[in-house]
């Protein structure tokens, strides 16, 4: 454990991508991002008009995804947002609360692009301190992971690894942190500084 402030500007690494998948991450995303490891991909099932659009819902599966009806009972996430085009961390940021990614690549009459995905029911590892998802947010816990990088945690301790760090508030400068800053964690987005003090 190194000394407060020793991780100044610390890039957060998703603790999904330790688990060795890519996907949407702020700053870290070809397949999904889904804790559970794997590395299914998305099919096209033929049902909507567009693949994986938004409001349209997704099975989970071992070796792939597919487009479900909500209603159905296979149905398991959401799609809450839809991007098409290249890698995510160069393109819009997927909202807070996603709880993973899936990456779509170009198929047929599918373009590349990559879907935000809210699971159907819990656990929700996008929500503040569920320790996981493509965003690191206020409210979510961290740990060193060597080399000036830290990854999240569930702040409840029952994420594999105990919480080091709570991020308290996001800023738009170190400066605007409060006393009691023990890390500086890059989140992105218009406050990109998150000010995190000891778990």
């Amino acid at each position: 454990m190194r000394g407060t402030h020793a991780w100044l500007g610390a890039l957060l690494t998703a603790a999904l991508a330790a688990a060795g998948l890519c996907g949407c991450q702020s700053p870290s995303g070809a397949v999904q991002e889904r804790p559970g490891g794997g590395t299914p991909s998305p099919v096209a099932s033929g049902f909507g008009a567009e693949f994986l659009a938004v409001g349209e819902c997704s099975s989970f599966g071992t070796t792939s995804f597919t487009e479900v009806p909500c209603t159905s009972e296979r149905a398991a996430a959401r799609v809450v947002a839809r991007f098409d085009g290249g890698p995510p961390d160069g393109g819009p940021a997927c909202p807070a609360t996603t709880d993973f990614v899936l990456h779509i690549s170009a198929s047929g009459t599918v373009p590349r692009g990559y879907a935000c995905m809210r699971n159907l029911e819990p656990p929700h590892p996008g929500d503040p301190g569920g320790g996981g998802g493509p965003r690191t947010i206020v409210g979510d816990c961290v740990y060193g992971a060597g080399k000036g990088e830290v990854r999240e945690t569930a702040c409840d301790g029952k994420g594999g690894h105990r919480p080091e760090y709570k991020v308290t508030s996001a800023v738009s400068r170190r400066s605007q942190c409060p006393p009691s800053t023990a890390l500086y964690v890059q989140l992105g987005g218009e406050k990109p500084v998150g000010c995190a003090r000891k778990a």
